[in-house]
This record gives structure tokens, C-alpha cells and sequence, in this order.
């Protein structure tokens, strides 16, 4: 899990990236790690945020995963770019949570998550501190946002019994992935927490910490949505509602379709 470091100068200020690799070998990717192997990414995550969030005001942590995604090292890994400045998404996430916050008194997404927790048609996962769902402005065919229960504003911040809970609950969404079309399913994915830095003290109590997931496969695994046309011109369009997304990754099981029958007895036994 040890990083690689560059820093280089940006056109805001200077920025910082690493590379941190997920497990000695190549070929195994986060849904076929033990849970706490996924812990100890968890704590790494955590640990580089405090790292470089002493310095920057935003840390990006995220996978590309799978060549369709634009990973040329098939390694499973993931990056981390600290900033001097908040970047446009970072932004516009920090507009709208602040807006809510000042509205109804409480941080956006805790309400959101209570809701989808209410209704159930978009739920795909739920454990006892965390909540993955289909959110309903979902574009990509099975995209999900995973939420902690608890008001938690950083990576660093969560308990350890969130952060084995979170270790459980992502090996079971990726597991569900790759069994969705049988194959080793493509994403790219991030961490969106409050800012840090020097303004790190700041009253930033309308954010809430969250996962985005966004998967390019639609019918199989070699079919893919792709963002062309109208959607790049217009308007995103949806192949299948975000209900139906989360239907199917619901149905789907949570020991991975590549072992055998002795191993999946075993796995679901654990």
C-alpha cells in the first residue's frame, strides 16, 4: 500500500499526486480481497487524507478501473491529487450542501439518505453504518452513491467500526458488479469529503463524506453507454431507470461468480 509521490506546479498553485496500489499481486482486484485486506485500503485512504489535507484544501481520491476506463496499468490501484484549489465538482457540491444546510437546518445528504431509505426502490446495499443506493439523478446505467448512516465529514473521521463496516459493505457492491455481466466490471470511482487545509477548522458541518461509483457497462460486458449526441449537446439520457439499475444489482449475490462451488460455500459461510 506504500505510495508513489509527484509533485508538480498547476495552474492554481502547486499539486501533489500519488499512486497507491491495493494488493502485492495483479490480479486481484478489491472484490476478490479479503475484508480486511479492504480495511487496511480504508485506513490508507484515511491516512493520505490527513497527509496532504494538512496542506491542500482538496484531496481526490479515486479508481479507474479496467481499460474501458482508461487504465493503462492493469495493477489494481487507485490515485490521490491534492489541489490548491476546489475543483469545479468539489464547488458545486459545496453550493448546493451549504444552500440545503442554511435552508432546513441539517446537511443535505443525511435527509437524502434518509428518504431512500424510506421509499427502498433504490436501495442496493444496507449494513449497519453504511448505505449504498442508486441515486435518482443517476446517468451512467448502474451508477451508485454509497453514504455513511452517521453525520461523518472525512474519511479520517470515521469510527473503526465504520471502517470495517465500509471494508464489508464495498466488497459486496464490487462483487455485485462483477457478477452482473460475469467479468471484471469497469468503473470509476471517488471519495467527496469536506475541504481541508488551512480552512480544515471551518464550520463545514453541511457536508456530508460519500462515494460515487460510475460504471460504463449497460447490456454485457462488452457493451458499454457511451456520453455522444444529444447527451453531449443536450441532455444526459438514461437507458433504464435508476429503480431498475438498483432491482437488478439487488437481486444479484454477494459471493463472486469466479470461485467454485467449494469456495462460494466457504465465502458465504464467512
Amino acid at each position: 500500500m506504500t505510495p508513489t509521490t509527484l509533485c508538480v506546479p498547476g495552474p492554481h498553485g502547486p499539486m501533489e499526486s500519488k499512486v497507491m496500489c491495493f494488493h502485492p499481486w495483479s490480479d486481484v482486484t478489491l472484490p476478490l480481497m479479503s475484508v480486511p485486506e479492504i480495511r487496511a485500503v480504508v485506513d490508507a485512504w484515511a491516512s493520505v487524507i490527513e497527509e496532504l489535507g494538512a496542506q491542500y484544501p482538496w484531496v481526490q481520491i479515486f479508481e479507474n478501473k479496467g481499460a474501458m476506463m482508461g487504465c493503462s496499468n492493469p495493477h489494481p490501484h487507485c490515485q490521490v491529487w491534492a489541489s490548491s484549489f476546489l475543483p469545479d465538482v468539489a464547488q458545486r457540491e459545496e453550493r448546493s450542501q451549504q444552500a440545503y444546510q442554511s435552508q432546513h437546518g441539517e446537511p443535505l445528504l443525511m435527509e437524502y439518505g434518509r428518504q431512500e431509505l424510506l421509499r427502498k426502490e433504490r436501495l442496493v446495499l444496507t449494513s449497519e453504518h453504511w448505505l449504498v443506493l442508486v441515486p435518482f439523478w443517476a446517468v451512467w446505467p448502474f451508477q451508485t452513491l454509497l453514504l455513511p448512516r452517521r453525520h461523518v465529514r472525512r474519511l479520517p473521521e470515521l469510527t473503526s467500526a465504520e471502517r470495517d463496516d465500509l471494508a464489508s459493505i464495498m466488497k459486496k457492491l464490487l462483487t455485485k458488479y462483477d457478477n452482473l455481466f460475469e467479468t471484471s466490471f469497469p468503473y470509476s470511482m471517488g471519495w467527496h469529503g469536506a475541504p481541508t487545509g488551512s480552512e480544515a477548522g471551518a464550520n463545514w458541518d453541511h457536508w456530508q463524506l460519500h462515494a460515487h461509483y460510475y460504471p460504463p457497462l449497460l447490456r454485457s460486458a462488452t457493451v458499454r453507454k457511451f456520453m455522444v449526441g444529444y447527451e453531449m449537446l443536450a441532455q444526459a439520457q438514461r437507458d433504464l431507470t435508476p429503480e431498475q439499475a438498483a432491482e437488478r444489482l439487488r437481486a444479484l449475490p454477494e459471493v463472486h461468480y469466479s470461485l467454485g462451488q467449494k469456495d462460494r460455500e466457504t465465502a458465504a459461510i464467512a
